[in-house]
């Protein structure tokens, strides 16, 4: 029963055979084979508009080169202060930006909100001495399994826009999202005011697929060179485009969201009968979390239920007692239904005997 990340699970079966089909015969490397132009189209065709796509195999690589397209190296990026360009990615963004200043904002749910970001921007009165506003990031879905709408997107994208920065989103998760507002593509994103996104694959069933897509053309005029130095353009990239439209094809992609979602409130649903435990933040995608008891904990583990601990500092623990413990649950398009049946049987026969 493995709830640790929804990249644990393998590669869709129709992605890999693409994988296998495209293995035939010879194509140009470095992104001139067909596989890569019609990649880059079904993208266009997925967002209702001609977009410039660069396929990576990260989504750090695609993260951190997309806020250096944005974000010079004085510059600095307002982000939640759990984002993952802020707390898991090594300084990536700082050093593909040549040392651009990450802003993190502690807000609530894992979302940062209009009214942080004038907060925080109210406090660059120092001149040149501060680093300059250049970027607002936003994680969708976040770090917490919330999800932006198109208006709430709209209304950051507003603010930031007032003040001459630009807009990028990570979508590690960002099916999980789209499938959880019902929302287009486009709406969601260019509509909404993003210039440049990470658009991810390998989480809902790629290998290894990222893709920085510029909504703004101006954005991409040199992003090539950034590709190519950080280590990120691929000789055999015909891989990396085989995979995108074997993903985006029939909607392969917001099936495999829609059932990592479903298992996700199979999950929360069971969870919110337990007595003793509590979710103190909606599971609104793909990922669960809870405050459980600590003796719970070491039961589930003994079980062999995979799942990680979550640094407990933000303001979704703020309640937790001594005995207790914050844990993330990550739900995949390939959880068997009987995991979740399972982990619930577990917890509900471990409430009966403690009455």
């Amino acid at each position: 029963m493995n709830f640790a990340s929804d990249n644990q699970y393998g590669v869709h079966p129709a992605i890999m055979a693409a994988l296998d089909e495209a293995n035939s015969g010879t194509a140009t490397s470095y992104g001139g084979d067909p596989w890569t132009e019609k990649a880059e189209q079904a993208l266009s065709d997925v967002f209702e508009r001609k977009v410039q796509a660069f396929p990576v195999v990260t989504g750090t690589a695609a993260n951190a080169l997309s806020l250096s397209a944005l974000c010079p190296s004085y510059g600095a990026v307002f982000a939640h202060a759990e984002a993952h360009s802020n707390c898991d990615e090594c300084g990536a963004p700082e050093l593909m930006t040549g040392g651009a200043k990450i802003i993190g904002l502690d807000e609530p749910g894992g979302k940062i909100t209009p009214a942080a970001i004038k907060a925080r921007l109210a406090t660059f009165i120092r001149g040149v001495h501060d680093p300059k506003p250049a970027a607002v990031t936003i994680t969708e879905a976040s770090e917490y399994g919330t999800v932006y709408t198109p208006a709430e997107v709209a209304a950051i994208a507003e603010v930031a826009r007032a003040h001459g920065m630009g807009m990028h989103m990570d979508g590690a998760r960002f099916a999980n999202a789209l499938v959880s507002v019902s929302a287009s593509p486009a709406e969601l994103t260019w509509k909404a005011g993003i210039d440049v996104m990470s658009f991810g694959a390998t989480k809902n069933g790629a290998m290894a697929l990222e893709a920085v897509v510029f909504f703004d053309q101006g954005l991409a005029e040199e992003f090539g060179f950034r590709r190519m130095r950080s280590g990120q353009l691929l000789s055999k990239s015909r891989y990396l485009g085989a995979q995108m439209i074997a993903y985006l094809k029939d909607g392969l992609w917001l099936d495999n969201a829609r059932r990592a979602n479903a298992m996700a409130s199979r999950l929360a649903d069971g969870l919110r009968s337990m007595p003793g435990l509590r979710l103190p933040v909606p599971a609104e995608a793909n990922e669960v979390f809870a405050i459980i008891p600590k003796e719970l904990d070491t039961l589930l583990k003994a079980q062999g239920v995979i799942y990680h601990e979550w640094p407990a500092g933000g303001p979704e623990a703020r309640d937790l007692g001594l005995e207790e413990v914050f844990v993330r649950f990550v739900l995949s398009y390939a959880t068997p239904p009987e995991d979740v049946d399972k982990l619930l049987d577990i917890i509900a026969q471990r409430a009966k005997s403690a009455h």
